[in-house]
């Protein structure tokens, strides 16, 4: 395997990837990429009615998501670790999600042109969780913007997040079920993860099941 200085962190909509992230960007002393998500000004307008602001939602985030790629490609010889919490190419799976018609033609026409120039990960972990953990986790942390997210659509996305895992090959890739688990506040938890990153026999495609702490 080889040396693992860019990591990026994926999972569905309250899976942890921002938590994971911070943690792994404070032990690494790294640069810290997190997704801007706040900064949309229809993503609010999405979650109340998709049909209407879908396609402005989606090109927002993938405009804003190759802004911040750019700029971690001019600043990549000044850091040597860099964590981010998403990888540019799930774009795709929100967009194919919501998408549909002439609308999903035009994305598919602009996509490919920004992702030939993206730098890919050494890592991605996919954190894999429950639909139930991952409403839960939605609810607790209480972001107003996540107001109107649904069971069905978090059901949705977390179907559409294992298919596209599932086909995966484009890094090297380490899925975690991290239903049972609570990297944010058990070191151990946090720690056994993080000897599986930095494990040198790791495969190319690993699944990682920490099980419940007692």
């Amino acid at each position: 395997m080889s040396e693992i200085k860019y990591i990026a962190i994926e999972g569905v909509i309250g899976a942890g990837k921002t938590s994971l992230a911070k943690l792994l960007a404070h032990k690494l002393n790294s640069k810290l990429i997190l997704e801007e998500f706040e900064s949309n000004p229809f993503l609010g307008g999405f979650y109340d009615n998709p049909e209407k602001y879908a396609f402005q939602t989606q090109m927002f985030f993938l405009i804003n998501r190759y802004k911040q790629q750019e700029e971690l490609m001019q600043e990549d010889l000044f850091t040597e670790f860099i964590v981010s919490d998403y990888i540019f190419s799930k774009d795709k799976i929100f967009a194919y999600l919501t998408l549909s018609g002439e609308e999903l033609k035009l994305y598919e026409s602009i996509f490919p042109l920004l992702e030939r120039n993206i730098r890919k990960p050494d890592l991605v972990i996919y954190l894999q969780s429950s639909i139930d953990r991952l409403m839960y986790n939605i609810k607790k942390r209480g972001r107003k913007i996540e107001g109107g997210i649904t069971r069905s659509y978090i059901a949705k996305l977390h179907d559409a997040y294992n298919n596209y895992f599932f086909k995966y090959n484009n890094t090297p890739l380490l899925i975690l079920n991290s239903t049972e688990i609570d990297f944010v506040n058990n070191e151990d938890d946090f720690e056994e993860l993080y000897r599986q990153i930095f494990r040198e026999d790791r495969g190319f495609m690993e699944y990682f099941n920490p099980g419940a702490k007692a």
